[in-house]
C-alpha cells in the first residue's frame, strides 16, 4: 500500500509538469545543504522541505510524518549505535554502567556525532522523500535516459517496478480475503493465516508472470522494451 500511495501522490504534485531535470537539480541542491549546513541549519531545511513538498502535493503535514516515520527505526539503530560507547576508562563517560570490566555509557563526543547524524540523516531523507513524491515513474524513465543508464538496467528497473505493485496488490487481495473468513482473529491464526498468505502470493505472482511472458510473446515481444 506504500509504494501504491507514493505513485499516486506523484501524479497530484502541482510540479508534475516540471522537467524531471529539473526536479533532480533541485534535489542535488537540497542534498548539498543538508550534508554542508550545520545541525540548526539542517534543522530549518527540514522545516522547509516538509511545507514545500506537503503543499506541493496538497497533503497534510501529519500524512508526511507518516511517511517519514517508515524509515525513522532504522535511523534510531544507527544513533543508538553512535550514543552508546564500551571503554575500560570510565572517566571518559558521562554517565554508564559497569559490564564486568567494561563500561557501557554515553561519552561528549558520541552525543555530538549522534546529534550532526540525526539532523543530517533527517535533511537528506526529507530531500529524498521530495524527489520521490514529486517524480512519476515515466519522468523517471525520461531522466535514466538521459543520463545515459545502460538500457538494461532502465528496463529491470522498469520490470522491478511493475512487479512490486503485482505483489502489493496479491498481497492484498489475499489479506481481504483472509480478513473477511476471521483468519487474524487470534494469534495462532495470525501465523498460520500469514503463512499461508506467502505462500499463495509466490504462487500467484509466478502466475501473472506466466500471463505477461505470454501476453509479450502475442506481441511479438523481440527482448527489448519501447523506453
Amino acid at each position: 500500500m506504500q509504494a501504491i500511495g507514493l505513485d499516486r501522490l506523484s501524479y497530484q504534485s502541482r510540479w508534475y509538469n516540471v522537467a524531471p531535470e529539473r526536479k533532480f537539480l533541485f534535489w542535488l541542491a537540497m542534498m548539498a545543504l543538508a550534508f554542508s549546513l550545520p545541525p540548526l541549519g539542517q534543522g530549518a531545511l527540514l522545516v522547509v522541505l516538509a511545507l514545500f513538498t506537503c503543499w506541493l502535493l496538497r497533503m497534510s503535514f501529519w500524512r508526511w510524518l507518516r511517511w517519514m516515520a517508515i524509515p525513522l527505526a532504522f535511523l534510531l539503530v544507527g544513533v543508538v549505535t553512535i550514543v552508546f560507547s564500551v571503554t575500560r576508562e570510565p572517566q571518559q563517560l558521562l554517565a554508564g554502567i559497569p559490564l564486568g570490566g567494561y563500561w557501557l555509557g554515553v561519552t561528549a563526543q558520541g552525543l555530538s556525532m549522534a546529534n550532526d547524524t540525526v539532523w543530517r540523516s533527517l535533511a537528506a531523507l526529507a530531500a529524498t522523500f521530495w524527489l520521490v513524491l514529486n517524480l512519476p515513474f515515466p519522468q523517471l524513465i525520461i531522466l535514466l535516459r538521459k543520463g545515459r543508464v545502460p538500457r538494461l538496467l532502465t528496463e529491470q528497473i522498469l520490470l522491478t517496478w511493475r512487479f512490486i505493485f503485482i505483489l502489493l496488490e496479491e498481497a492484498m487481495a489475499i489479506h481481504r480475503a483472509q480478513t473477511l473468513r476471521f483468519g487474524y482473529r487470534t494469534l495462532p491464526l495470525s501465523y498460520r493465516s500469514l503463512a499461508m498468505l506467502v505462500g499463495l502470493l509466490f504462487t500467484r505472482v509466478l502466475l501473472r508472470y506466466k500471463e505477461m511472458a505470454t501476453t509479450l510473446e502475442i506481441k511479438l515481444y523481440q527482448g527489448d522494451f519501447h523506453l
